[in-house]
Formats: structure tokens, sequence, C-alpha cells
């Protein structure tokens, strides 16, 4: 698999990272398979993938557990990233609040490492920013972990310009984790970002957000950006097309897997499956490539439960988007519907 460095004086890494997510909630839950979960991670790694990514939110530990038996006995082999800053209040529901207090983070991190069965984590990411902690008090606590040889990089997920800086200000911040796929730009911000960050070498047609050019502030920083839902959560595949999803999955309630939004999207799976047929790729493979094209510092961690979707996915690393490609995705529809 092409190899990404993950940030300028870090570790060669995978070009495509795995999010296991999905193996413990979120998507037709009735049909999780730990043993199987298992399998697929260990396979990822025989691919080539070097970045495994979990939390400790994603069934409430439950996933970090699945993530272990995946990669028992080989862990010099993975980049493992984590999350913490959540906090479960109902799983069956999902309901959950955020604690980026520094007693919090602490003890989430040391069960975290207990759930991995490791001693440390390369990777960890704050979840969500926590509007009643100092942003100071909670990535400082991070901080802290990395001076005890708890954690070796600290990163953040979903979080604007702003908040990176300001926490790059207390610690390197070396990874953004935020959606971003040809159906969700908002991390790439415009051209002329208020915030003083570069602009991301994107492919034409992103559009404006008030996170700002998260992409181009991380490649100015020397910071990975990890895109999470690189699929569209399965719809760029041209695998979802009738809103149907089982109680419990998180597209049965979001808008853009509402019928109406579906037929009015599936423009966007046609212009992607036409692509894919004029390069000799899949679908999948042509939009985990169109983040890759976003920037060398991208390291995309599409999620999946299968052994041959991995497959699938593990071959985008080695696709290049020619500029013909690229104008075409570029210029795709609207999204139609809100992704939350």
């Amino acid at each position: 698999m092409r190899q990404r460095l993950f940030t300028p004086h870090g570790p060669s890494l995978g070009a495509v990272g795995l999010g296991c997510m999905g193996m413990s909630w979120g998507y037709a839950e009735s049909s999780r398979d730990d043993a199987e979960s298992a399998a697929v991670i260990s396979a990822a790694l025989d691919a080539g993938i070097s970045m495994i990514d979990t939390a400790d939110i994603y069934g409430d530990g439950h996933n970090e557990t699945v993530v272990a038996q995946g990669i028992k006995g080989r862990r010099d082999e993975v980049f493992l990233a984590t999350k913490c800053g959540l906090v479960v209040d109902d799983l069956p529901r999902k309901q959950m609040h955020r604690d980026g207090s520094p007693r919090h983070i602490a003890e989430a991190v040391r069960a975290s490492l207990t759930r991995l069965d490791v001693d440390n984590i390369d990777l960890l990411y704050l979840h969500r920013v926590d509007p009643a902690v100092p942003l100071e008090d909670t990535f400082g606590a991070m901080a802290l972990l990395v001076e005890q040889g708890l954690v070796k990089y600290l990163g953040l997920s979903e979080v604007t310009v702003w908040q990176a800086g300001a926490a790059n200000a207390i610690h390197p911040v070396s990874a953004v984790q935020s959606e971003l796929s040809l159906w969700t730009r908002d991390a790439l911000g415009s051209a002329t970002d208020s915030h003083g960050a570069s602009p991301a070498a994107s492919p034409p047609g992103a559009g404006a957000s008030v996170s700002g050019d998260v992409v181009g502030w991380c490649r100015a920083n020397g910071a990975a950006f990890v895109p999470f839902a690189p699929l569209g959560r399965g719809f760029l595949t041209g695998a979802v097309s009738d809103g149907v999803f089982e109680d419990g999955d998180f597209r049965a309630t979001n808008p853009r897997f509402a019928r109406h939004a579906l037929t009015q999207n599936q423009r966007i799976v046609d212009v992607v499956t036409e692509v894919a047929h004029s390069i000799g790729a899949t679908p999948a493979q042509v939009s985990i490539a169109w983040t890759l094209a976003c920037g060398d510092h991208v390291i995309p961690i599409p999620g999946t439960r299968k052994l041959t979707h991995l497959s699938d996915n593990a071959g985008a690393a080695d696709i290049v988007l020619n500029a013909e490609a690229l104008r075409a995705l570029g210029e795709v529809p609207e999204t139609v519907g809100s992704r939350y």
C-alpha cells in the first residue's frame, strides 16, 4: 500500500486507515459479529493498513475490546488511535454528554489502555470540545499523558480552525479528524479562510463552512487530516438507495437519508459511478481516492466489518485520480439534507 507521513517528522503509515466504529454501534447493529470484526482488523494489517481508529464512546467501551482482539500480538504493526471526552448516558438511545475535565480525561485514557490491552496509545483525540471546560485545561490534561508516556501524539475531532489553533498553542496538534467526503466538504472551508490558514489544494467545488479550512490548517501546521465517513456512511458506494434501516441505525433518523433527500442525492452517486467506470475502479475506491487527492497529509479511515469491503477500500490507496476525474467529481451537485 502507498505510504504517507503522519506529520513531517512522524512515522510512515498506510495511506488508508480503518475506522472501527461500525463494528460496535451506529449501523445495522443486529448483524454485529465481534469475531468477524476482529478478523477484519487483522486482515487490514495484512493489507498494509496502519491506522486503526476507535473511541471509548463506541459501544461504551465495546469497540476498544474488539480492536484489542484484532491487534493482539501485532502491536508493533499498528498506529493505534482512540478518543476521549464523551460519556455515554444511555447506550441503546446513544445519548451522551461531553466531559473535558482533567479528571475525566485521565480516568478515561487509563480505562482505554486496559480495554485495548496496550501500554500506550499512538494518537489520542479529544472527541469533542467541552464548552463548559476551558480548552487549555482539557488539552493540558492530555499533554500530561504524553509526558507520562501513555500517549504519543494528540489530536482533535470535529473542531474549527480557531479551536485547532488554540489547542496547538498548548501542545502540538498532530491530527484533526472530521467528516470529509464528496457529500460533506465543510472541512475544506473556502479559498479565503478568515483565520489565516493557507488554502487546501482541494478539487474544485469545495464550499465554505463555519469550521474554516481545517484541511488547509492541518497542512500549514504539519498535522495530518483524518477524514471519517469518506464513503458518506455507505451512500457513495451506491449500496444505499431505499432509505430503509433497522431501528437504532444512525441513518434511520439522519436528514440526508430521508427518502426525498436520497432521491435528489442520487445525482452525486451517479457522477461517482460514472467516474469509477471510466477509470476501472469501484465507486468506493473513487470516493476514498478523492479524499486522498485533498492533500498528501490526508489519511482517510473508511469503516467496514466485511473482508470484501476491506479489500476494496484498501485498493483506493493506489488510485490516483486524473484531472478529468477530479473535475467531474468537483462539480457534483450540492448535498440535500444536513449531516446531523
